[in-house]
């Protein structure tokens, strides 16, 4: 009896000794389950974080993209406006050509008129006097001098 006895409190030890081996399993793999969980939630505080961060620069940028297109829209307006006030200047600009165009001929025109008048003047004094000195040389003079006298040439 003793014998058993013995044997029961060896296979009572090795029991003892299996469980506290099997706890001691199950309580190392409790903390490598828990640093896992640790590092895993420490992952997942992270990936929040720079999920946070994404969206926030997304919610960024979409507003950048409105802000944009808006600023867009705004500059194709006044592009539109500019070429329409650039059509209305050349438009002007070719008229204010065409009269500078006639003005410069009707310029060459009447400077032309004006020698021609110039020359016709120079002719017609020249003739206007010849006529006076031969009017002059014609009539008789009247206090006895001659017609060339000083005094005797109205305009001399």
């Amino acid at each position: 009896m003793k014998k058993v006895l013995l044997e029961m409190e060896d296979q009572k030890n090795s029991y003892e000794q299996k469980a506290k081996e099997s706890l001691q399993k199950v309580l190392e793999e409790k903390m490598n389950v828990e640093q896992q969980l640790q590092s895993t939630q420490r992952s997942l505080a992270l990936a929040e974080q720079k999920c946070e961060q994404w969206r926030s620069q997304y919610e960024a940028l979409k507003e950048d993209w409105r802000t944009l297109g808006t600023q867009h829209r705004e500059l194709e307006s006044q592009l539109h406006v500019l070429q329409s006030k650039l059509q209305g200047a050349d438009s002007r600009d070719l008229q204010m050509n065409q009269a500078l165009r006639f003005l410069e001929n009707e310029h060459q025109e009447l400077q032309a008129k004006i020698e021609c008048l110039q020359g016709d003047r120079e002719l017609c004094s020249l003739d206007t006097q010849d006529l006076q000195e031969a009017v002059w040389a014609m009539a008789p003079n009247v206090d006895g001098g001659d017609c060339c006298s000083a005094g005797s040439v109205p305009g001399q």
